[in-house]
């Protein structure tokens, strides 16, 4: 696949353009874009790791606020916004209705001004990130879990697979940690399908979840 050839949304340059002042602007292009690059079937970033994933719903926004965490420039941050009795809680869910006419299952944040930058692969990358972090609950018995009442999937936040596998490999090699952690190595020791990118550590999600 050409990356470089992967039409991509750009932030607005209303937000580019404005400074002094931190902006929140829903991404309805990068919503769309989600959607038929990484979520339908045809599209050119497709993954079946998606497929818990509900078209139409993942919210997105561009910020120009700048965020560090740990002595680190954030430039993405996937979040499950939670129900709460507390008016903080019920403040953040009012402004997710209105921008979006719905309570999203999920929000990512993108950096605008690092976006804006960036080349195809570390973009489509970076959303890609985040989107991993977006999964799908597992019951007692590690199945996917369903809302009883809705029969919809059950959501939470996950961290990567790789940071299950580090420890293990570290001190016991990588075949005690079985298979998948196997396929990362060998994955990770081969030209990258689409195009290399670096995120440079900048997951406001991965830090938070280690934490």
């Amino acid at each position: 696949m050409d990356i470089n050839n992967l039409a991509r949304p750009h932030p607005p340059d209303e937000i580019m353009e404005i400074t002094g002042s931190n902006l929140f602007l829903p991404a309805r292009e990068l919503m769309s874009w989600i959607d038929w690059a990484y979520l339908d079937e045809d599209g050119p970033l497709f993954t079946e790791d998606h497929d818990h994933l509900p078209m139409g719903e993942i919210a997105c926004l561009w910020t120009n606020a700048e965020y560090i965490s740990k002595g680190r420039k954030i430039i993405g941050q996937a979040d499950k916004p939670g129900a709460g009795n507390s008016w903080t809680s019920a403040r953040s869910a009012y402004q997710l209705e209105t921008w979006f006419g719905y309570a999203p299952p999920f929000l990512i944040t993108l950096d605008a001004l690092a976006c804006a930058g960036m080349d195809n692969a570390s973009f489509a990358a970076l959303v890609d990130h985040e989107l991993y972090h977006c999964a799908q609950a597992t019951d007692r018995f590690g199945s996917p879990a369903f809302d009883d009442a809705t029969g919809k999937p059950r959501y939470c936040m996950k961290g990567h697979d790789v940071e299950e596998f580090v420890g293990v490999v570290r001190r016991f090699g990588v075949e005690a940690a079985g298979e998948r952690a196997t396929d990362l190595v060998i994955a990770a020791s081969q030209e990258p399908e689409i195009a290399p990118a670096e995120l440079a550590r900048s997951c406001g999600t991965c830090l938070r979840l280690v934490a």
